[in-house]
């Protein structure tokens, strides 16, 4: 590293405290090849400042419910090593408005549905005719159904129009 690039390079305690999470959790995405880091001859990590913009949108979506592997996804379409532009970072945009649709559509037909669920009283998970109508679930098989159960919900807003 040159010294007249080294502006450009923040160390691993500087990125932590800038962007507001642990060193262990920029180990941690750097391990997950979501951000990367150069070395020093004294074997020291050193990030480009760029680095604050691509931690700040992990943390933005993980707050929406977006998984680190679509993270790490969305960004393959920016430059690798080198600081993304602006067309960059809104070409990887452009691969989550129609996911974040589709959550919001999720949300809105579970906040429909909330009220009526709550307010039922059956009490039963077996029962309900909201999280499981006729209790097709068992059927299939044992654990966890969130996909068939906002199918179910889907099904249940037809009915009712």
């Amino acid at each position: 590293m040159q010294n007249n690039h080294l502006k450009q390079f923040i160390s691993i305690g500087e990125l932590a405290k800038r962007s507001g999470v642990s060193v262990a959790t920029l180990r941690f995405y750097e391990e997950k090849q979501l951000i990367w880091s150069v070395r020093t001859n004294g074997n020291q990590r050193r990030y480009l400042r760029a680095m604050l913009r691509r931690v700040a949108i992990i943390k933005i979506a993980q707050v929406v419910g977006i998984r680190l592997e679509e993270v790490k996804q969305a960004f393959s379409v920016l430059p690798q090593e080198q600081i993304a532009s602006k067309q960059d970072w809104q070409n990887m945009s452009k691969l989550w408005k129609e996911q974040l649709d589709n959550k919001i559509l999720t949300l809105l037909q579970l906040r429909q549905q909330l009220d009526w669920c709550i307010g039922c009283g059956c009490l039963s998970m077996d029962q309900c005719p909201l999280r499981n109508p006729d209790d097709y679930l068992a059927q299939e098989s044992s654990g966890a159904h969130f996909q068939q159960v906002l199918l179910a919900l889907d099904r249940l807003d037809q009915t009712e129009v």
